[in-house]
């Protein structure tokens, strides 16, 4: 069972999320809150497997609340999803920098929100491929000098080169298709990496691609 916390100032926001998840077999939401103070305490109590969270809340904000979830050890399981009333809110940026594992928005297709919560919890991507990318080009857009990242010297050749893969925004599929393997072998070289790096999910692993210089600003093809 995939247990959820909604976290948003709007009622019917939360009443309609409720509604959806909770209709699901496989899926129980275990909380609300409508202020990050709130949703920070209620994860630490409840410790859910994921965390649907307004950015914009009173009290402390989504992305505050974020930090603190993501740099509390005794959390790493808990999975981040930010909730913006915009594709790319100006906040998103530092949301995934911040340890999110991505974001949607508000009025997303149900289809959409069901599947992502499921991927989230499950490790994959959680990002279409569209919305990825732009997300990455944002990336690219603020990156500055590569900086040294702790870990990227144990990582083989082949997950280096599937690493960049992920930064530049290909899924486990079109990794496999790209260098010939099949998808749970590209899959097993992004996680052997996440974990090298101590990167709690995909996003992390664009945003480390990024910061070691192992993507460069230009290569989204």
């Amino acid at each position: 069972m995939i247990r959820v916390l909604l976290a948003d100032d709007q009622v019917l926001v939360r009443a309609g999320f409720r509604a959806l998840l909770d209709a699901q077999s496989d899926i129980e939401v275990v909380g609300e809150a409508d202020d990050g103070e709130a949703a920070l305490r209620l994860v630490r109590e409840l410790t859910p497997d994921a965390v649907l969270m307004d950015i914009r809340m009173p009290r402390m904000d989504g992305l505050a609340a974020t930090r603190h979830i993501t740099a509390d050890p005794a959390l790493t399981g808990v999975k981040v999803v930010i909730l913006t009333t915009f594709e790319l809110d100006e906040y998103v940026f530092e949301a995934i920098r911040a340890g999110a594992s991505g974001f949607l928005v508000k009025d997303t297709e149900p289809a959409e929100l069901l599947r992502a919560v499921r991927a989230v919890v499950e490790g994959d991507a959680l990002l279409s491929p569209g919305v990825t990318r732009r997300l990455i080009a944002e990336f690219a857009a603020r990156s500055k000098e590569p900086t040294t990242v702790a870990g990227l010297e144990h990582l083989t050749d082949r997950e280096r080169e599937v690493m960049a893969l992920v930064g530049i925004g290909l899924s486990n599929e079109e990794i496999a298709r790209r260098l010939v393997v099949s998808p749970l072998t590209a899959k097993t070289h992004v996680s052997r990496a996440m974990i090298k790096l101590g990167a709690r999910d995909r996003a992390q692993l664009v945003v480390l691609a990024y910061e070691s210089g192992l993507v460069r600003p230009g290569w989204l093809g």
